[in-house]
């Protein structure tokens, strides 16, 4: 009897036609639901492959690709702006997560090994051979004289082992086939692939509960996670200013160690706690270093009005909005003497404040937009409670209708502090568009 097994090892294209198939490889992986709806990844990926294949590896250099992939300027900081180990990080995980799931087997295996940006092809070839003997078990991997190099030791490796249990229960030549060359990877690294598919399916899950839209915090986020596996939260960055009403400023980009508040960082936990019930990933991101082209990848939370620059600039659509300066006021747009401010005569630590919850979809980042945003830290905290906890959800829904759906939705709210803690919120008014 005859079977098939694959031929292991790195694999370099060396003519035309190899380079051709690699190329088509890579715009099968590029069309899957894993790389169709980004604009990073695909990108980077591309860039990383047709370097190579050009057999200009030398260049794939973090700097390079920032400047090359991500128009980053010659002299950025690698250390602040992480975008290139970032994308590069999800690329590995995304293309582990393709191949796992593949059931028809392409000869070509693209992947990129830890610790560099070079990516690395394999290529898998069915050669007939006879059945094994009684003397000779049927081993799915190579002999100590495999034409791949493996010894007999790495060959039953449980990295090894694993890439046949995560092909999906394949006959035994279907999955000699689609093995991956796990022995490069850690021995952790299936239990983690086994975490990020059930990501996955919590995630699909998710989005058929929020289009059933049977929750009111489900309706409220689900135009702003529907096809995303993560969030940004991008938090405003402050510095101590004794001279200032609240007793901080806004941290640019030349301050080295910002500082969020105590209220803040409750608002991250909040909303990364809900989010990740429903399987998005939040990403954490500091307003005075975070560029416009990272926004522009996922939807985004904008946490903080006066120290974030980013909801500074992207309020300008908005009917409610933040009056620029040191006055600190929200101001209805259409009714311009009307305005919500802390009394100021009042300690910090007991002035009523005020928010702004905002979803919106803006046109600059070309996405989902929710801004929580306080006149000051207390009501940045009371927005995220408000959008995370179904009570509140469903009196915004009443005031907007029942279909939250793509709608534009804007409410300012109102919540007592009493020595520096946060009361409940309670909304003042509301738009939609």
């Amino acid at each position: 009897m005859q079977s098939v097994h694959p031929i292991h090892g790195e694999w370099h294209p060396q003519t035309r036609q190899d380079r051709e198939a690699v190329l088509s490889e890579l715009e099968s992986v590029l069309a899957s639901p894993h790389f169709c709806n980004s604009k990073r990844y695909p990108s980077l990926l591309r860039f990383l492959v047709e370097s190579a294949l050009a057999g200009k590896a030398e260049i794939l250099k973090e700097r390079t690709l920032g400047i090359e992939v991500f128009d980053r300027p010659a002299d950025y900081d690698t250390n602040a702006d992480t975008v290139v180990r970032y994308t590069a990080g999800e690329i590995r995980k995304r293309l582990l997560l393709y191949y796992s799931e593949q059931r028809q087997s392409s000869p070509i295996r693209i992947s990129l090994p830890v610790g560099t940006y070079v990516p690395e092809f394999f290529h898998w070839s069915a050669e007939p051979r006879e059945a094994p003997t009684d003397a000779e078990p049927d081993a799915i991997f190579p002999s100590d004289s495999d034409p791949g190099g493996h010894t007999s030791a790495e060959a039953h490796e449980p990295g090894r082992a694993a890439s046949i249990v995560a092909a999906g229960g394949m006959s035994q030549p279907e999955a000699r086939i689609v093995a991956e060359p796990a022995a490069k990877y850690s021995r952790l690294f299936w239990p983690g692939l086994i975490l990020i598919l059930l990501a996955a399916a919590t995630g699909a899950w998710w989005k058929y509960r929020t289009g059933r839209m049977e929750n009111p915090v489900d309706a409220f986020w689900a135009p702003v996670v529907r096809g995303q596996q993560a969030l940004i939260v991008c938090a405003g960055g402050s510095v101590f200013a004794n001279n200032r009403y609240s007793g901080v400023e806004t941290a640019n980009r030349d301050i080295e160690y910002p500082f969020v508040s105590w209220q803040s960082v409750s608002a991250v936990v909040q909303i990364s706690s809900m989010l990740s019930r429903a399987g998005v990933v939040t990403e954490l991101a500091s307003a005075p270093t975070t560029p416009l082209t990272d926004l522009r990848e996922h939807s985004v939370a904008l946490l903080g009005a006066y120290n974030n620059q980013w909801t500074m600039h992207l309020q300008q659509s908005l009917r409610f909005y933040f009056l620029p300066g040191a006055d600190e006021t929200i101001v209805d747009r259409m009714h311009p003497q009307v305005q919500w401010k802390r009394d100021q005569s009042l300690p910090y630590s007991s002035a009523d404040d005020y928010a702004i919850v905002a979803r919106f979809h803006d046109t600059t980042i070309d996405g989902w937009v929710v801004m929580l945003a306080g006149v000051g830290r207390n009501g940045t905290e009371a927005a995220a409670q408000f959008v995370t906890i179904p009570h509140y959800m469903q009196l915004l829904r009443e005031r907007t209708g029942t279909d939250f759906s793509n709608r534009n939705i804007e409410a300012v709210l109102k919540t007592t502090v009493i020595e520096g803690k946060t009361g409940a919120p309670t909304i003042l008014a509301v738009a939609t568009w």
